[in-house]
């Protein structure tokens, strides 16, 4: 009876990539600490809400490509569901300046 010698060799476990966690964390901890600032600082007005309105968008599509790895994927994806969003955008901006909100 032949006895077989299996070699077992250690796994190594891959360490984690925490880098891209902790750029994404400065990043949105970043942008947030410029929306305090601007919202302690500055007098209310159309242009302090347009500020807000763009670093929010910049933070959801910054979000929206880190955590949910959109930015991973074809661009056809990409299109299929930024293109409706920016509809959607479009409609909430067009009816809030018809009902007389916006001037």
């Amino acid at each position: 009876m032949a006895h077989v010698a299996h070699e077992t060799s250690e796994k190594e476990i891959a360490a984690p990539n925490t880098g891209a966690i902790w750029k994404t964390f400065w990043i949105l901890l970043i942008l947030t600490a410029i929306e305090f600032v601007i919202a302690f600082t500055m007098p209310s007005s159309t242009l302090r809400v347009a500020i807000f309105c763009g670093m929010t968008i910049v933070k959801a599509f910054y979000i929206v490509g880190e955590f949910m790895h959109l930015k991973h994927e074809v661009k056809s994806l990409i299109w299929m569901i930024l293109v409706p969003t920016i509809f959607v955008v479009w409609l909430l901006i067009a009816l809030i300046y018809e009902g007389g909100h916006m001037y």
